[in-house]
């Protein structure tokens, strides 16, 4: 199962880390591994390439596990968009538990 737990302070989402694998089907053709690595490769392209943040990505293929946390200080603009991305993606990801709920699991964690 791949569980994504978001991390919060307050009202807040600092980020967020994702691991393990589905098991939905084999490696390559698991198609909710593959929308889980593509929502969580779309945030970190818009939050680090697109507006240039920073945001700290940590990866270890070898237990399938992602993090990536939000640089502090952002201005309000900054800060607002990253919030608006990354509850747009928990949204996506909770829909997704929907259709599958025996493959990805989506918490959150103050």
């Amino acid at each position: 199962m791949t569980t994504v737990t978001f991390h919060t302070q307050g009202s807040r989402i600092t980020g967020f880390d994702a691991e393990g694998h589905s098991g939905y089907a084999q490696e390559g053709e698991d198609i909710v591994c593959s929308a889980v690595t593509s929502a969580v490769r779309l945030v970190e392209c818009v939050l680090n390439d697109v507006m240039g943040l920073c945001a700290a990505v940590k990866v270890n293929e070898a237990t399938a596990h992602i993090s990536l946390r939000l640089p502090g200080s952002l201005s309000q603009t900054a800060e607002s968009t990253c919030q608006n991305l990354l509850t747009g993606m928990m949204v996506y990801l909770t829909e997704l538990h929907g259709e599958y709920p025996d493959f990805i699991e989506v918490l959150e964690a103050q």
